[in-house]
């Protein structure tokens, strides 16, 4: 998949500060750092712009999945004029009012949403990061538990090679690396 095509210089600088760091956090791992992105106003903004922009249709609210995910879904939901809601890791809301549980790599985790997730809100929702699909296919299940229903899946990063488009398949992809 192809990065998103709107301004492309400006897509093509956000792109060249993600760093790569072989051997993090532990041996044969490739990590891709985005602190130098968020650091940099104008990329920040042409990554919200597009994120809001390849969704391709219209939303009530920007909902984000722990932890990077609500950085840029906060920045987003400005960008669009709406609300961002964030989903959540077990134990971090003090009313959650749904939650669904789903297996890791590593494990199994819970995720949780605030009763401000009402029935019949589109939603668009976003991750820093598309690996194996697992999280962002939990937080589709909570949105749609809530009685929303994801209207579009953007993600700042996609890693091939991990299967997560299997997991979801609808997700646009601002950059694959």
């Amino acid at each position: 998949m192809a990065p998103y095509p709107a301004d492309t210089k400006h897509i093509a600088y956000a792109r060249s500060l993600i760093r790569t760091i072989e051997d993090y956090p532990q041996q044969g791992i490739t990590f891709r750092d985005i602190t130098p992105l968020l650091a940099d106003g104008q990329a920040m903004r042409t990554v919200a712009e597009a994120l809001v922009a390849q969704a391709g249709v219209s939303f009530d609210v920007v909902a984000g999945v722990e932890a990077r995910g609500f950085i840029f879904a906060g920045a987003a939901a400005a960008v669009a004029g709406t609300g961002m809601i964030p989903i959540r890791k077990q134990g971090k809301l003090p009313k959650p009012a749904h939650q669904v549980a789903y297996e890791k790599e590593y494990g199994q985790d819970v995720l949780e949403v605030s009763p401000e997730l009402e029935a019949g809100m589109r939603v668009l929702l976003l991750d820093d990061i598309l690996a194996t699909g697992g999280t962002l296919k939990a937080g589709a299940e909570l949105v749609e538990q809530a009685g929303a229903k994801v209207v579009s899946v953007g993600v700042v990063m996609e890693l091939q090679g991990l299967a997560g488009r299997a997991m979801m398949p609808q997700t646009k992809a601002l950059f694959c690396l």
